[in-house]
């Protein structure tokens, strides 16, 4: 087994010191407290970033509330044309934004690119915002009344990341929110934040008033600032489901609307009849890439009848021997490092407990020569078969290029498993049977379902959320979803005077 990568300390003096962006400028950090930012792929400090102390995200949130009469009261067409100029800049800068994020993450710059995209195509959703915040009209719901509805913003907005997606997961978030007529205060993964300030001193160049979008970098402290704070209206959380809930349970305690988006365990299900060329390929980039660091990636494979599962570790098996591994930012490369040394230790400590408790190790990623290189925070991609229910590594999220084969007699059976999971959030069927397709999207409990296709997260247009302990709140995030969680509904019934004078009324209005 490799040993752990040991690396040379940077000197604070000569890091690059990040800060906060705070009614419209860059702020730096007061609290005297700093995190580090690693480049995983070289195993190297490339900065440290300010935690905000209570006092910090009082100023945000304080500059947020200042700008929210104004911007509020703004013209929905207005407040899509700053956001429509976002996104056009977003576009003209891709490379440069994709480069930010594979220093600080570790993923391959493609796979920073397709983030992008995927984060932009919410924005170009939210620049629809005229049409979205339509509300409706009855006339005469009685003699000389009528009925309509609107939908107004809620206020201070606030949304808390994670490192797995820093571009794609905060424009799931503020884009809609502020096109809503919201302010926002976004906090960020501390260990790849620099994006977040990039988008933030973006916007404030696409002509997003100051106060409008304001970041705060920190740890625990800044996230209970946020979930305490009487001004602050509403939480949107992506993370880990103890996170999420936690979020959850104190967020609504303090009267606020949260939608926390926690773990996932993803199954992806192979029937006898799968094309298995098409299911490997699609299993062994939906479970290695990005290092498996996605929430949306698949964990577990689920095969239906010995045959199917023993071709299918055959042809992984294959498939990962010619597994391109390194730096991100070098061509070719399909998997990078993990984001930190910590986080690498715990997936690889994974590997033992699914070893100890019987799994058959068929790709060791402890051995790959990545994991040995002595630089970067590389951990080789891992294959288990015979993995059950009752393993550790099949019950936990582990986050990480590790993937679990469990075998399954029937088609029911592989549909018990995945709805016993305390997880819900994605599951995917490989199957040329339309019958068994239509069957199991059905009966699966899980808030996203792929036929034929292993990571289905929905379209901008559409809303992204999962089931059980997967998410904790009622509304999915962006798509409808996420125009219903960032508003209020008022419905108002009217009536006005008339020259017919019918004396006063006690009673409900009803049709006559």
């Amino acid at each position: 087994m490799a040993t752990t990568t040991q690396t040379t300390p940077t000197p604070a003096s000569s890091l690059t010191t990040l800060g906060h962006y705070i009614n419209g400028a860059a702020r730096t950090g007061t609290s005297g407290v700093y995190g580090d930012v690693w480049n995983p792929a070289r195993g190297e400090r490339s900065a440290r970033v300010p935690f905000a102390n209570e006092a910090e995200v009082d100023a945000a949130v304080t500059a947020a509330n200042a700008a929210f009469p104004s911007w509020s009261e703004t013209p929905p067409l207005r407040r899509a044309a700053v956001l429509f100029k976002f996104r056009e800049a977003l576009h003209a800068d891709l490379a440069r934004l994709a480069a930010i994020i594979t220093r600080e993450h570790g993923k391959t710059l493609d796979d920073a690119k397709g983030e992008l995209t995927r984060g932009i195509e919410v924005v170009e959703f939210a620049c629809g915002i005229p049409q979205l915040l339509k509300g409706e009209i009855t006339e005469n719901v009685g003699r000389n009344i009528d009925g309509f509805t609107v939908r107004q913003p809620l206020g201070i907005c606030a949304g808390i990341t994670p490192f797995n997606f820093p571009a794609m997961v905060p424009m799931w978030m503020f884009p809609i929110a502020i096109a809503c007529g919201n302010t926002f205060v976004l906090k960020p993964s501390e260990k790849d934040p620099s994006l977040a300030l990039e988008l933030a001193r973006m916007l404030s160049e696409c002509g997003a008033p100051a106060g409008v979008f304001n970041v705060v970098n920190g740890g625990k402290e800044a996230v209970t600032a946020l979930l305490d704070h009487p001004l602050v209206k509403a939480i949107s959380f992506v993370g880990s489901t103890p996170i999420a809930e936690f979020v959850y349970t104190r967020g609504t305690a303090h009267g606020k609307r949260v939608q926390a988006l926690g773990g996932a365990k993803n199954h992806l299900v192979v029937m006898p009849d799968a094309d298995l060329e098409q299911a490997t390929d699609a299993i062994v980039g939906a479970a290695y890439g990005s290092a498996g660091e996605r929430c949306m990636a698949i964990s577990v494979v689920v095969t239906v009848g010995d045959s199917v599962a023993d071709e299918l570790v055959q042809r992984i098996g294959t498939k990962l021997a010619a597994l391109k591994i390194g730096d991100g930012m070098t061509p070719g490369v399909e998997m990078g490092p993990l984001v930190t040394d910590e986080h690498r230790n715990r997936v690889r400590s994974y590997i033992e407990v699914g070893e100890g408790e019987g799994a058959h190790v068929v790709v060791d990623g402890r051995t790959h020569a990545s994991s040995a290189s002595g630089s970067g925070f590389f951990l080789g991609p891992t294959l288990l078969d015979h993995v059950t229910p009752t393993m550790r590594v099949y019950r936990e999220e582990i986050f990480g290029p590790v993937l679990s084969l469990v075998r399954a007699r029937s088609a029911q059976e592989a549909l018990d498993l995945v709805n016993s999971h305390e997880y819900g959030n994605g599951v995917a069927i490989f199957t040329r049977d339309g019958d068994a397709a239509r069957w199991f999207n059905h009966n699966v409990q899980a808030g996203m379902v792929g036929i034929n296709v292993p990571i289905p997260v929905p379209m901008a247009f559409h809303s992204f959320g999962g089931w059980k302990r997967s998410l904790f709140g009622d509304h999915h995030i962006h798509g409808p979803e996420g125009v219903r969680f960032y508003t209020r509904l008022k419905s108002t019934t009217a009536m006005w005077p008339t020259s017919i004078k019918d004396g006063s009324s006690f009673v409900m209005p009803t049709m006559k």
